[in-house]
């Protein structure tokens, strides 16, 4: 049986512990960084090893971008015993900043046993091994300073504490694609938030706290899609300086009359709802440029999306839409897109409506007659709209 190649121990001192960690004899510094960053959060890249040592004047030297003094800073290449490392050695890690991964380099004291790099799993074991309240307090801190709050896709069932401690530091919180069920009235200590993003979580009209969103008077943009919301109440109304508002994928039978409070809503996004009627006071958004309203309930649009003139892009697709109002075309002169696929709406209908001879030259201008959707060779509108005589 052959025995394991002899190893020994460097001591590592790190933000103010000493990590040991036990190395072949033979292995470069590039093999000791590669152990050292699941124990310290630090990238190899990002790791500069200083032999304990090396005389304090050359230590400045080197933290003031100096040129490297061979022997003293250890280079990947070389092997720890040509730069004179042997058990018990005691070397100190300076980090880069910004070469971090997750949630940035474990800084507190913390209990790591010895490795081995032909142990790979030992690694993994340390990765898991981040004291909890240390990888909490390092996040919240990066927070504050950045004002980025990244949570995406972290599985989280609800929102971690610390972030409402950050409170108005915090201009994007992003939680989407979690298990979130609860947005508690702590979000309203999030009093500078511009974006806030929910998107595809659990979250129900009985636990959000639309009190507390109503707070958020610097938010600009709030998506909420691909949730449990079966209805919005008034008090969106107060986000006033809202520029986006996703809310497609839910169960929502109709918008709030509020809704045309929103003075500044550039994009409403609430597609695949249950939406059956608009109230007429959406026409009071007067800022709107793209609505998406596909795969709801509609059979008609109240005649006040007249008075949407900074409109371009409306998508009507899968709606039992029969007519549109009779203003669309005349008082939208910016709307160029236009789908209607799955709606009762025909060519000749669009015909008659005033002011379809300037929509249909904007639209062919706009796209050098290339439609979003295939055009057949006739060049005739086709976003969904059929003509009279292929419906017979």
């Amino acid at each position: 049986m052959e025995s394991s190649p002899p190893t020994i121990t460097v001591q590592v001192k790190f933000a103010g512990r000493t990590i040991p960690v036990e190395v072949p004899a033979a292995a470069t510094t590039a093999e000791l960084k590669r152990l050292l960053q699941p124990l310290t959060n630090v990238l190899p890249r990002g790791q500069r090893l200083v032999c304990k040592g090396t005389d304090p004047q050359t230590l400045i030297t080197y933290l003031l971008r100096a040129p490297i003094i061979s022997g003293k800073v250890l280079q990947d290449a070389a092997s720890l015993s040509s730069m004179h490392v042997v058990d018990g050695s005691k070397v100190m890690l300076i980090a880069s900043q910004g070469l971090h991964q997750g949630d940035g380099p474990i800084t507190k004291n913390s209990s790591s046993s010895a490795t081995s790099v032909t142990r790979a799993s030992n690694v993994k074991e340390h990765q898991t091994q981040k004291p909890e309240a240390v990888v909490g307090k390092s996040r919240a801190e990066r927070w504050k300073l950045t004002g980025v709050v990244a949570l995406h896709d972290c599985d989280l069932k609800a929102v971690p504490e610390e972030v409402w401690d950050c409170g108005p530091s915090v201009r994007i919180l992003d939680a989407s694609n979690n298990c979130i069920k609860e947005i508690p009235h702590k979000i309203a200590a999030l009093k500078s938030l511009n974006k806030l993003l929910l998107t595809a979580n659990d979250i129900d009209d009985e636990n959000i706290s639309w009190e507390g969103l109503s707070c958020l008077q610097k938010l600009l943009n709030l998506s909420l899609s691909q949730n449990r919301l079966a209805s919005l109440p008034s008090t969106l109304g107060s986000l006033t300086s809202l520029r986006e508002l996703r809310i497609a994928n839910n169960r929502l039978d109709n918008l709030p009359i509020e809704i045309g409070w929103l003075k500044h809503l550039q994009i409403l996004i609430a597609n695949n709802n249950r939406i059956a009627t608009l109230p007429s006071s959406i026409g009071d958004c007067e800022s709107l440029t793209e609505v998406d309203l596909s795969s709801n309930l509609l059979t008609e649009l109240p005649e006040a999306f007249g008075k949407l003139y900074n409109l371009k892009v409306l998508h009507l697709r899968n709606n039992g839409l029969t007519s549109l109002p009779s203003t669309l075309f005349k008082k939208c002169m910016q709307l160029i897109t236009l789908d209607l696929h799955g709606t009762e709406i025909t060519n000749d209908i669009l015909r008659q409506v005033e002011g379809w001879e300037e929509f249909d030259e904007r639209r062919r201008q706009k796209h050098q007659k290339q439609l979003d959707f295939r055009v057949g060779s006739s060049g005739v509108f086709d976003e969904g709209a059929d003509d009279d005589n292929r419906r017979r």
